[in-house]
């Protein structure tokens, strides 16, 4: 049983579609977004970058629904460029949002996963374990997910799941506010997002003592893995 899964950026892009998974498998989506969903899904609106915000919303979702069972750490931006020409309050809100809020939220609801010894999916990136230029905010945001996530699990193990999931690009709406140049080209092979939901429903899913520690989900020929 899935039970109650709070999801981060769910109301687009690869949150979205966890969200519809997971009630297509009997689950209870609890939605977390800067914006509202229009499928009408249970949520609360917060932006991560801000600790009180999600913590906030964690706790209106977890008394709403009586309960946390699950966490998936969807929510994600980026700020393309050089380091010297990227604005440093929008380098610094990448890492709060990407980084410090995944750190948040599931700080914020690990008091309700205990009990059911429930799980934690973290989503990093193909960019979290190999680097580029122009994408250090990133970069450093999701090798930070990494890190905290292979840390978290080490610290919970045998008290909550704890899955690293590592994506490659997807068919969303991720890279529309890019400039022209850091989109991907029209010949790049990306993941539809519904894939990948599929493995974050079946890595919530497994059983007491059975830990699917990492994934990598990514398109056949994804340039950034291996």
């Amino acid at each position: 049983m899935l039970g109650n899964i709070l999801i981060t950026g769910g109301a687009s892009g690869l949150g979205r579609a966890t969200a519809e998974a997971v009630a297509k498998a009997g689950g209870r989506p609890l939605v977390v977004d800067v914006n509202a969903p229009d499928s009408g899904v249970d949520h609360a609106i917060a932006d991560l970058a801000d600790r009180a915000q999600a913590e906030r919303a964690v706790a209106e979702l977890a008394e709403r629904a009586g309960g946390i069972d699950g966490v998936f750490t969807a929510a994600g931006i980026d700020a393309c460029g050089r380091l010297s020409d990227v604005a440093a309050d929008r380098w610094e809100r990448v890492i709060a949002v990407n980084l410090l809020g995944t750190a948040s939220v599931v700080r914020a609801a690990l008091p309700h996963l205990r009990r059911p010894k429930g799980r934690v999916v973290t989503v990093a990136s193909t960019l979290g374990l190999r680097a580029v230029s122009d994408a250090t905010a990133y970069c450093a945001a999701k090798f930070g997910v990494v890190g905290f996530t292979r840390a978290l699990a080490a610290e919970l193990a045998g008290e909550v799941g704890v899955t690293l999931l590592v994506p490659g690009g997807m068919h969303t709406h991720f890279f529309d506010d890019r400039d022209e140049q850091y989109k991907p080209g029209p010949d790049a092979r990306l993941n539809d997002p519904e894939e990948v939901a599929a493995t974050v429903v079946f890595a919530l899913t497994r059983p007491p003592g059975c830990e699917l520690r990492e994934l990598v989900v990514c398109s056949s020929t994804e340039t950034s893995w291996p």
